[in-house]
């Protein structure tokens, strides 16, 4: 082996990196989610209405961000991949707008099965939120997924590491040139 280290990452190192991944898109979507919380805090106050959700966008991000894993883990928009980059993002952040939605669904129903419930009853907790709300949430995960993909995919093209080494390596100050040797 000469000291060389292996092309293909072992499994302690692909674990490692996909918790990193995970978090990544944990802390994005928080920061998103909670900011839209206290948007809805902020809109609702105006009525005199408490809304104090903040925990509850924590854990919707950790959820949101393993199912985005999960999509990715199956190839879910894995053919919009060789189209130019605009169809790649937009394509990915409605499927999974879609996908999380339709997770949530399913979350919600094997939920009430383990709970013994009726379909009836199942079907009326799914539309006690409200269709308007539902669809809000949707356009509204859509949206962020726009900026989330977009650099997704830019790091996707550049190649493993490189839009990160982008963002937090130190460059040159500008107007200086770069020495070669």
């Amino acid at each position: 082996m000469n000291g060389e280290t292996p092309e293909h990452p072992g499994l302690k190192e692909k674990a490692i990196e996909e918790l990193k991944v995970f978090w990544i898109i944990t802390v994005y979507l928080a920061l998103f989610l909670g900011a839209f919380t206290s948007y809805r805090r902020l809109i609702l106050a105006e009525f005199g209405v408490t809304y104090l959700h903040y925990g509850i966008a924590l854990i919707e991000a950790l959820i949101i961000a393993k199912v985005i894993l999960i999509g990715q883990a199956v190839g879910l928009g894995k053919w919009a991949e060789s189209k130019p980059l605009i169809v790649s993002v937009i394509y990915k952040s409605v499927l999974f707008g879609v996908f999380v939605f339709l997770f949530g669904v399913l979350e919600h129903v094997v939920d009430g099965l383990l709970h013994k419930k009726d379909w009836t009853s199942i079907l009326h907790g799914l539309t006690d939120i409200g269709l308007y709300e539902l669809l809000a949430r949707m356009i509204m995960l859509i949206i962020a997924f726009v900026p989330f993909f977009a650099f997704w995919e830019i790091g996707r093209v550049l190649g493993p590491h490189k839009l990160s080494a982008i963002f937090f390596s130190k460059r040159a100050a500008a107007g200086t040139q770069e020495v070669r040797s």
